[in-house]
C-alpha cells in the first residue's frame, strides 16, 4: 500500500509565490510508486485540494482530511513546504502535533524560534566557532530607535524584518539619513525588526538533513551577487546572482564549516532539511551566521536541490529520505 502525503503549500505572506513554485517542483519529483501526493493549498479561511475537474474541495480541519468522489481521504504524512506563516513558524506543526500527524519540518517550539532571527542569534551564539554581527532588536516602530540605533550600531548596517523571510523588507543602511526609511521599510512587513552590523566577507549557505540520527552536512553554494546583497530580486531573478556549488573554500574551511553547521542543527533540535546562511569575513575568515531558514525552497534551481545534486543523490532520493525519516 503506498502512504498518502500531503504536500501542504501557500501561506499567509508574500512568500507564498515562492512556496507554490516549490510545491510544483516537489510534486514532480517525489516517488510516485512509494506515494500517493496530494496537494494541499492554505490560504487564510480557505484550505482545500483541487481535483482532476478543477473544483476546489475543502479540507475538514477538524481532522484534516478531504473528501473526493466520496472517498475520505485521510493522511500518514505532510510534506510541508509552505514557506513563512504558518507553515514555518510553528502554527502549523502545532495543528499537525495535536491530530497526530507526522511532518517532514520541525517542531513548534524549533519553528517559532527560527523563524524570529533575534531569538535564533541569542540561542546559537555560544557555539564554538561561529560568530554573529553586533545587532539591535527593535519591537516597536518609535520616533527614538532611529537615534537608538545612530548611537549603537556602527554603520553600515541592514535593516531586517526579524520573522520575514526571502529578503523582503530588507536594507542597506550606508547613513544616518537612511536608517528610518529603512525603518519603516521593515516594519511594514514585521512587528519587530532587526538591525546588524555589516560584516565584510563572502556569503554562503549550507543544507543539512538528518537521516537515522546522523546530521548530513552538504556542500555549501557560495552567492555572488551582481546586487549590494542577496535581496528578493537576487534571489529569484535569472541571471542577478551567481551561485556557486560547491563553494570555493579550503579544506580547512569546509571542515570548519561542516561542525559548526551540524552544532547549529542540533542546538536548535532541527528536523528535516534546513539551511544556514553565513558569511566567510574578509579578512578573519571567521564564520558569522546570518539566518537558519527550516522550509528551505525547492525549486528547480534552489539552493538545496544544487547541493544535493553536487554528492551525486537524485532530489527524489533526497525527498525519499526526509519523507522517511518522519516516521522514525
Amino acid at each position: 500500500m503506498k502512504k498518502k502525503i500531503a504536500l501542504v503549500t501557500g501561506g499567509f505572506t508574500g512568500e507564498s509565490v515562492v512556496s507554490l513554485k516549490s510545491a510544483a517542483v516537489v510534486e514532480t519529483q517525489i516517488d510516485r510508486d512509494r506515494y500517493d501526493i496530494y496537494k494541499i493549498i492554505i490560504e487564510k479561511g480557505h484550505w482545500y485540494y483541487t481535483d482532476q475537474s478543477g473544483q476546489k474541495l475543502t479540507v475538514d480541519l477538524n481532522d484534516f482530511s478531504v473528501r473526493i468522489h466520496k472517498e475520505k481521504i485521510t493522511f500518514d504524512g505532510v510534506f510541508n513546504i509552505l514557506h513563512g506563516s504558518p507553515g514555518e513558524d510553528g502554527k502549523l506543526a502545532g495543528y499537525f502535533d495535536m491530530m497526530g500527524i507526522p511532518y517532514t519540518t520541525c517542531d513548534p517550539l524549533t519553528s517559532a524560534i527560527t523563524m524570529n532571527k533575534g531569538y535564533t542569534k541569542a540561542i546559537i551564539q555560544d557555539i564554538e566557532g561561529l560568530h554573529v554581527a553586533k545587532s539591535l532588536q527593535l519591537f516597536k516602530n518609535t520616533p527614538q530607535n532611529a537615534q537608538r540605533v545612530i548611537d549603537e550600531l556602527s554603520l553600515p548596517y541592514f535593516v531586517k524584518p526579524n520573522n520575514g523571510g526571502s529578503s523582503i523588507g530588507m536594507s542597506k543602511v550606508k547613513s544616518k539619513e537612511e536608517v528610518q526609511e529603512a525603518l519603516d521599510k521593515a516594519f511594514a512587513e514585521d512587528s519587530q525588526v532587526l538591525i546588524e552590523e555589516f560584516v565584510s566577507g563572502r556569503e554562503f549557505s549550507i543544507g543539512m538533513y538528518k537521516v537515522d540520527d546522523e546530521v548530513i552536512v552538504l556542500p555549501a553554494t557560495e552567492i555572488v551577487s551582481s546586487k549590494e546583497f542577496f535581496d528578493f530580486e537576487a534571489k529569484y531573478t535569472a541571471g542577478v546572482t551567481e551561485e556557486i556549488t560547491p563553494g570555493r573554500m579550503s579544506e580547512e574551511e569546509v571542515n570548519r564549516v561542516k561542525v559548526v553547521a551540524e552544532k547549529v542543527y542540533l542546538k536548535l533540535n532541527c528536523k528535516g532539511a534546513v539551511r544556514m546562511d553565513y558569511f566567510l569575513e574578509q579578512n578573519t575568515r571567521k564564520i558569522f551566521f546570518i539566518e537558519i531558514n527550516t522550509v528551505p525552497g525547492q525549486t528547480e534551481t534552489s539552493l538545496i536541490s544544487q547541493q544535493v545534486r553536487a554528492v551525486g543523490k537524485t532530489v527524489k532520493e533526497f525527498y525519499t529520505e526526509i519523507i522517511e525519516e518522519m516516521w522514525k
